[in-house]
């Protein structure tokens, strides 16, 4: 067993982090399973009222190559609603090949992109609030340590600045980033606890002072601009049983700085936040933003897989379509369509192109090229969440 309580690699690659019914229905099918080609697809069940930022693509990946099985997928940093222009279910991933071959997987393709898919969507909205003021993800201490790394990597797809996590950072090939605990305070005093951070502060990075440990946000900005030449931001992370109305608290601090003459001293916030907050935090001043539990423990989306071909014929459960399908986007309008999977294009009814979304990703297990690094795949994402600025 695992010292901690989580599946390791070589578990989920042995299909044991899997629902038990996949396993016997391989067990029961036995050879005849060697007969059974299927094509399975993974829609959204929901929720459907909002756009999902598709990510965690990686991880299916790699979990299928090496199997004789072929896999399309929308690219990962891909912004679409969960159903097309005409209502229908929109497949995000389509494996084809031997059920036996990869059917034990099912729970672990879903476990991958419902849980990143969330995050990410929940880093966008927040990217979208934000505006161009920094924000980075602070939230991996509110879920489990072993999938921090996914989370920072799904928060930075979908539009974080940076992550805190010292894996998730190294994951997405970047440094972590961090300003200074409470405990730096309590330890040391304030003013020791400041000059330690200010002196420890790398060339390139930014210099961050949290204010609101002992005293008054506005007192403590007034002596932090007092004693200091040179700090970039200062840190409101005040609770909550002592925040009343944080906007106005900001202006304040805001006010009291520019008076002395400090407006190179920007306020970074943190503690509780979401999109909605963000936003009114930036109209009130606030030019950095440190985003934790809203998107670290975003709602998943409600992927489902479910075949619908066997053996190259149309076969599929009550309430789902049959057939494979492709994704058609119009480069001009962003409308979407979903096809029968022999049309790769058509015109629009705006008049533009509709291409296929859909992409190949592995050829009987074999890679068709190679993975974006995370840097890309957020670039694509900033692109497409250009689109939906106007929805929020």
């Amino acid at each position: 067993m695992n010292v901690f309580n989580i599946a390791d690699d070589e578990d989920i690659r042995n299909g044991l982090a899997s629902d038990v019914y996949f396993e016997r229905t391989i067990a029961a099918i036995g050879e005849r399973c060697r007969d059974l080609r299927v094509a399975m697809e993974a829609t959204v069940s929901g929720p459907l009222d909002t756009w999902i930022n598709f990510t965690g693509l990686d991880e299916v990946v790699k979990l299928l190559e090496g199997k004789d099985v072929d896999l399309y997928a929308i690219p990962e940093g891909t912004i679409l609603y969960p159903r097309d222009a005409n209502g229908m279910p929109v497949p995000f991933i389509r494996v084809e090949g031997r059920y036996c071959d990869f059917g034990a997987y099912e729970t672990a393709i879903l476990g991958f992109i419902c849980q990143a898919s969330g995050i990410s969507t929940k880093a966008s909205k927040v990217r979208l609030a934000a505006g161009n003021l920094p924000f980075f993800s602070f939230g991996i201490r509110r879920m489990h340590p072993a999938i921090s790394p996914m989370i920072d990597r799904s928060a930075y797809i979908g539009g974080a600045d940076g992550v805190s996590g010292v894996l998730g950072a190294k994951l997405i090939g970047h440094e972590p980033v961090g300003t200074m605990p409470h405990a730096l305070s309590i330890m040391l005093g304030d003013e020791d606890a400041w000059r330690l951070t200010l002196e420890n502060t790398k060339n390139g990075q930014k210099s961050v002072l949290l204010i609101d440990t002992y005293m008054d946000e506005k007192f403590a900005a007034i002596k932090v601009a007092e004693l200091f030449d040179r700090v970039d931001y200062i840190r409101l992370d005040t609770p909550s049983s002592r925040r009343g109305n944080f906007e106005a608290l900001i202006r304040e601090v805001r006010w009291e700085l520019a008076l002395r003459g400090r407006k190179d001293i920007k306020i970074m916030v943190s503690g509780g936040l979401d999109e909605n907050t963000v936003k009114k935090l930036r109209e009130a001043g606030a030019e950095a933003f440190g985003v934790g539990t809203s998107i670290s423990s975003a709602r998943p989306f409600d992927f489902a897989m479910d075949i619908v071909e066997v053996n190259g014929k149309p076969e599929t459960k009550r309430g789902k379509m049959s057939g494979r399908k492709n994704v058609l986007r119009c480069s001009a309008c962003h409308r979407v369509e979903v096809v029968p999977a022999d049309i790769q294009e058509k015109k629009c009814v705006c008049g533009g192109e509709m291409k296929n979304l859909l992409v190949k990703y592995l050829s009987h297990g074999k890679r068709t090229f190679e993975y974006p690094k995370a840097d890309e795949i957020r670039s694509r994402s900033l692109m497409e969440l250009e689109f939906f600025r106007d929805q929020q």
